[in-house]
């Protein structure tokens, strides 16, 4: 029995066999929230706010509400932008300035993930990632333009979550 007890303590195998489920339980500790949960559920209303409210229909006071006066924003095709103010400015010049050519933004379904960010055990903030499509929406047409992946930082200070750095990438025709 001895014999035993020393073979399992100094083996490699078992060793190894540890740490691999060390690694597993700790990759599975840090996957993505439940679309239920409630981090979930206010992250995809946040998307909402800002894509919907705020990108569809021009309602752009709605940003002020979520996004961070320092934000970064890493587009593929249109470059960075720096801040708040130029975000904004951006968004109404280029996607609300003509009414008769607007673009239109749609969650792809199913495609939204958040993941919890901690430190010492204290949620700070949370990445969300999924896809998105684009339209135009011209003299009463709505035409597919592109579909692209997204990821998010959202930092969540004094019970506010505020939107931090965005990429926007792998911007594609939409294959019909």
């Amino acid at each position: 029995m001895n014999y035993f007890a020393e073979f399992f303590r100094d083996s490699i195998v078992i060793k190894i066999i540890i740490a691999i489920a060390t690694f597993l339980f700790s990759i599975m500790s840090n996957a993505q929230v439940n679309k239920d949960s409630e981090l979930f559920k206010t992250l995809q209303k946040n998307d909402s706010i800002i894509f919907e409210s705020s990108f569809n229909n021009c309602n752009i006071s709605d940003l002020d509400l979520l996004i961070s006066e320092d934000l970064e924003f890493y587009h593929d095709t249109g470059g960075v932008t720096n801040g708040k103010e130029a975000f904004v400015k951006t968004v109404k010049q280029n996607i609300c300035s003509n009414p008769k050519s607007k673009p239109l933004r749609k969650l792809v379904k199913g495609s939204l993930q958040v993941f919890p960010l901690y430190s010492n055990g204290k949620l700070y903030g949370a990445i969300q990632k999924g896809d998105h499509e684009f339209y135009l929406r011209e003299e009463g047409k709505t035409i597919p333009t592109v579909v692209a992946k997204f990821t998010h930082l959202w930092v969540l200070k004094k019970n506010k979550w505020t939107l931090k750095r965005v990429l926007s990438y792998d911007h594609q025709p939409i294959q019909n």
